[in-house]
């Protein structure tokens, strides 16, 4: 039941959304050079690889320079980027992730290969379910790049804090995992982007 939604959601999403995904291209061809779209290859069901589709929100080969993005104001973030970080709006493409079967609505979110292999066997059970685009620690740590600004180490403070904290509630998702528990994700992900 759960495949099916995400099909038939994520194909009438892309459908319904195809007037504002022109609109974002337009806009970060004329923000910056490089293309409208990020790939990147996270970690998905099974410790198998994907490319994860997101809207360019930085300056090309940013990601060289590190792979978390410390505060709204990371000078790699290009000046359109900074309002779909913001509004959530470069996930949307992710919706052709989970159209193709790589991704669903909800799950744990997809993690690159360098945190994976830092798992314990206990958290490499998030692998055995297809990775989402909202989940218990999308909602808790929305505000993560705010965090790691404030801390002297950035990537240790993920490390030793924000990815066990996150990889805990992605664990509790999967004890709870059930189709009531997908839609009041889904619902309290809107809010909290309305918010």
């Amino acid at each position: 039941m759960k495949r099916v939604f995400d099909i038939i959601f994520a194909f009438l999403g892309l459908l319904a959304l195809l007037p504002l995904f022109l609109i974002i291209s337009i806009l970060i061809i004329i923000d910056s050079k490089g293309g409208v779209f990020y790939r990147q290859v996270r970690v998905g069901k099974n410790n198998k690889d994907f490319k994860i589709l997101k809207f360019r929100t930085m300056r090309p080969n940013s990601d060289k320079s590190g792979l978390l993005t410390v505060g709204s104001k990371d000078n790699r973030v290009t000046k359109i980027g900074y309002y779909l970080r913001k509004y959530k709006f470069d996930e949307l493409p992710q919706l052709i992730n989970v159209l193709i079967g790589d991704m669903s609505f909800v799950g744990p979110r997809p993690e690159v290969r360098k945190y994976v292999d830092m798992y314990n066997q206990k958290q490499l059970k998030v692998l055995s379910l297809r990775p989402g685009i909202t989940d218990y620690a999308s909602i808790e740590y929305s505000n993560e790049n705010e965090l790691l600004l404030k801390s002297d180490n950035p990537e240790q403070t993920y490390i030793n804090e924000i990815m066990p904290a996150k990889l805990a509630l992605n664990l509790q998702y999967i004890a709870e995992s059930c189709f009531k528990t997908d839609i009041k994700l889904i619902w309290k992900t809107i809010i909290k982007i309305l918010k």
